[in-house]
């Protein structure tokens, strides 16, 4: 179990430093900035290359939506979804205070949103909160059918972390603008207390809305597309 939270909080640690690492320290860059695309690139490289490394000790979540959602498909044990979340929400705020140890370095540097989700005013296009709560909930239902679906016996071994990190990138794209896209409660609540435009007081959205999301797309798996589907690599048993 010591492993498996071990690989958790660090998994959960690259996705914040280096998804929220891009926006603070790159996408504004005078001339060679990143813009959003190259964020939502990076948030997919994140996954990716941490399921590669870590996924087949802890199943690689870092996510406690995703955990939700793969104890709710009975991939994942209900026993230790708490501990999981507890070092995924861990790894992300020790990557978001050496981020902004490394940012507040800079001459010019204010904290701003340090890449915060919200909506209505901190919002990137000031969407209000039922677009923020609906778009949310969507996506982290999909990304939870491309996780079990990715994994399942019937497809091809081996490709899941390149699907799950292009379908994340795929989430970024479309709602950066919306959000700032979370998906993710451990990587909201990371960056929050950091910001400085009120951020924390927006937080829940970004927990209830994943959460919610993550369990139907669990149970839309399960109950549509696979019923009675045997664990694969996200969530798999390991010794």
């Amino acid at each position: 179990m010591t492993r498996k939270l071990a690989a958790e909080f660090f998994g959960t640690f690259w996705l914040v430093f280096g998804g929220c690492g891009s926006a603070v320290l790159a996408a504004g860059f005078p001339h060679l900035g990143i813009a959003f695309a190259g964020v939502a690139l990076a948030f997919g490289l994140t996954v990716l290359t941490m399921a590669y490394a870590v996924g087949g000790i802890s199943g690689g979540h870092f996510n406690p939506a995703v955990s939700l959602g793969l104890a709710v498909a009975g991939r994942f044990s209900w026993g230790e979804l708490i501990p999981y979340w507890v070092v995924q929400v861990l790894g992300g705020l020790a990557a978001a205070t050496i981020l902004y140890v490394i940012a507040s370095g800079a001459p010019d540097f204010a904290v701003g949103g340090f890449a915060s989700n919200g909506y209505g005013e901190l919002s990137p296009g000031h969407y209000s909160m039922v677009s923020a709560l609906v778009i949310e909930v969507t996506l982290t239902a999909g990304f939870l059918i491309v996780i079990l679906g990715s994994t399942s016996k019937a497809a091809p071994a081996g490709f899941a972390p390149i699907a799950i990190g292009l379908a994340l990138t795929l989430i970024h794209l479309i709602s950066i603008p919306v959000t700032n896209t979370s998906v993710n409660p451990a990587r909201s609540t990371a960056v929050a207390f950091f910001a400085t435009t009120g951020a924390p007081a927006q937080l829940w959205l970004f927990w209830v809305a994943p959460l919610i999301g993550g369990v139907l797309g669990a149970l839309i798996w399960k109950l549509l597309l696979s019923p009675g589907e045997s664990p694969g690599l996200i969530g798999r048993e390991t010794e």
